[in-house]
């Protein structure tokens, strides 16, 4: 069996004052080798904590992640993770940045020349002496991308990964995302506050919703397929984008109200 099933994850954290608070419950997935999902929600309804449990950083309190027929029990070079910071290797530079999986596996000779074509995919091999502290963000993301994708993995998981950027040199990586999803044909999940980078990043679009964490409503989209080698400015201009971002913003807007009046509720 082939792809990623997160079967009926529930995640529930017990706090030091004796309560619980239920993260996740009941989440049931199957998402299909190669697929593009982006996952949206307010704060609180659990996305971190779905996207780590598949990453094997935490272990659900019920259910299973399976990954191509084996359950996870923890983190595995089949997943690989991008944060929102690149997390990289400031004493290195770019291109010992890239080799990093490849010389930890004995394989860093072999696999040179797939390091030096990812710099050249994410445009930085002009760039691969330089030190990682000598980077923009957006240019510090192309590495983290880079360093992911030389690892090989079946499934990349990226938390936010573009949330530090400003809004250009975003636009600029959603569109390097969205190449990179087509060229290398891999599974991707990103988690993302934004209801217009989740559009656009989400063939499938997974809306959550909190207390407890649970998935309210899914698309599936063809904003990202039409914003392959794109411009994705044009792409927000169809009708449909707009429509589907409206009704996505007014949703999440009243999750937020109603956790505000529980909020007050609970003050009174």
């Amino acid at each position: 069996m082939s792809g990623l099933v997160i079967d009926d994850i529930s995640m529930r954290f017990d706090l030091p004052n004796g309560t619980s608070v239920q993260a996740l419950k009941n989440v049931t997935l199957n998402i299909a080798e190669g697929e593009l999902m982006s996952v949206l929600g307010p704060s609180g309804c659990g996305k971190t904590t779905l996207l780590n449990i598949v990453a094997g950083f935490l272990a659900p309190t019920e259910g299973k992640v399976v990954l191509n027929g084996n359950v996870v029990t923890g983190p595995g070079p089949e997943r690989g993770m991008v944060f929102q910071q690149g997390a990289l290797f400031e004493w290195m530079n770019v291109r010992e940045n890239v080799a990093f999986g490849p010389k930890m596996k004995g394989t860093e000779k072999q696999d040179a020349q797939k390091v030096d074509h990812l710099l050249d995919v994410v445009g930085l091999q002009d760039f691969k002496e330089k030190a990682v502290y000598e980077l923009s963000g957006g240019m510090q993301q192309r590495v983290a991308l880079a360093r992911c994708l030389a690892n090989d993995p079946d499934v990349i998981l990226m938390d936010e990964p573009l949330g530090a950027l400003d809004a250009l040199t975003r636009e600029k990586m959603q569109g390097l995302v969205l190449k990179l999803w087509k060229e290398t044909g891999k599974t991707i999940i990103l988690i993302t506050h934004s209801v217009e980078e989740a559009l656009l990043l989400g063939e499938r679009l997974l809306v959550m919703a909190p207390r407890p964490g649970r998935i309210h409503k899914e698309y599936r989209l063809p904003f990202a397929e039409m914003g392959v080698g794109a411009d994705l400015r044009e792409v927000k201009k169809d009708p449909s984008y707009g429509k589907t971002r409206e009704e996505i913003l007014s949703m999440i807007w009243d999750m937020e109200e109603e956790i505000m009046g529980r909020t007050e509720e609970a003050t009174v």
